[in-house]
């Protein structure tokens, strides 16, 4: 009996290993950013004054080294005019969150690079495919400078980082994300015949309507960034108005959108009803077209996580933010992007996505 495999059956296994290791680290991700929302939430963020990749790994130990991180803390905006009664105690609960954000962050470029040398000297990667997981390698690297880029903008003499670079920094990541579930969902997707025009069409459809979802994700950086999510908490009108007075009444008028509360506010109200009709639109676009079969059951969990993401975000916005909603309604977020990104690729003319 012959036990050799056939070529199919190795670039087969190597395709599901490959969509494996490109699954996990986009789950890794994924975790990444809800756990940064945790930290953002928490005002933990800017309790790490030093950004040192590779010591860093290692957190204060004795009571001594607790007491030289905590003056260094003192030694900054965020301490000397919100947290000057903050104890040691109180300092370390912010102290541990910031951390494991950033060993995750450590730990994600490990499970990156790690196999992609191995695959490499395996010689299980194409040159286009090593071309794709170059670039991401530098994103990456770029992504972890960005944080700390981030972090920097609160250690002036405002105690609050930038929102632009906060929302700069949540839009890297989810190219990150994005880039990863792109190259999983490709390894070893058959070639289809070419879709007919109607099914070409939910292709483009199902395109736009991520993006829109994308552009959603990053009005939800900048409302974090500014705190916009605690005025206003009403729903359905903002207040006493459908439109508050002070809505784009700055000059020039368009920056209101990325520096007033209320209009900040106001756009992300906006965009979500967009986003709820696309969504719709696209399910029954996806219903109507017949194809069925695992289009259609990502099209199921696509509403389902919409319903999901408006009632979060309308309890995130009248309890007044409790971190628990907050940080669900975020990676629910994501998790509706992860959905939307699906049906694009698995609707692609002549490629689909792999079983």
């Amino acid at each position: 009996m012959n036990n050799t495999q056939s070529p199919a059956m190795t670039a087969t296994a190597s395709n599901n290993q490959l969509r494996l290791w490109l699954l996990a680290c986009a789950a890794l991700v994924f975790c990444m950013i809800v756990l940064g929302g945790v930290t953002r939430l928490t005002n933990s963020g800017l309790s790490i004054v030093e950004w040192k990749p590779v010591s860093g790994i290692l957190p204060p130990f004795t009571a001594e080294a607790w007491d030289a991180e905590f003056s260094k803390y003192q030694q900054y905006p965020e301490f000397q005019k919100v947290n000057h009664r903050m104890t040691l105690d109180e300092f370390k609960g912010i102290f541990w969150l910031e951390y494991w954000h950033r060993v995750l962050g450590r730990v994600i470029g490990i499970v990156f690079f790690v196999p992609l040398v191995l695959f490499a000297w395996q010689r299980k990667l194409d040159r286009r495919l090593l071309t794709h997981l170059g670039l991401l390698l530098v994103i990456g690297a770029c992504q972890g400078y960005m944080g700390w880029f981030m972090v920097k903008s609160g250690l002036v003499d405002n105690p609050r980082v930038s929102h632009y670079r906060l929302t700069l920094h949540l839009a890297m990541a989810v190219i990150l994300y994005t880039y990863l579930l792109f190259l999983a969902l490709g390894q070893g997707a058959p070639r289809t015949p070419r879709l007919a025009s109607p099914q070409r069409g939910l292709f483009r459809y199902a395109g736009a309507v991520t993006i829109l979802v994308v552009v959603m994700i990053l009005s939800g950086g900048l409302v974090a960034g500014t705190r916009a999510g605690f005025i206003y908490p009403t729903f359905p009108r903002m207040g006493e108005h459908w439109l508050p007075p002070e809505v784009y009444a700055t000059t020039p008028a368009w920056l209101a959108a990325f520096e007033d509360m209320a209009t900040i506010q106001f756009n992300h109200r906006l965009l979500a009803v967009v986003v709820f009709v696309a969504c719709a639109a696209l399910a029954i676009k996806v219903f109507r077209s017949g194809v069925g079969g695992r289009l259609a059951i990502a099209a199921h969990l696509m509403m389902a996580l919409l319903l999901t993401q408006v009632t979060l975000g309308i309890l995130t916005l009248v309890l007044h933010v409790p971190v628990s909603l907050a940080a669900s309604h975020q990676g629910v977020a994501i998790l509706l992007y992860t959905s939307l990104v699906y049906l694009t690729l698995a609707s692609r003319p002549g490629r689909g996505v792999a079983p």
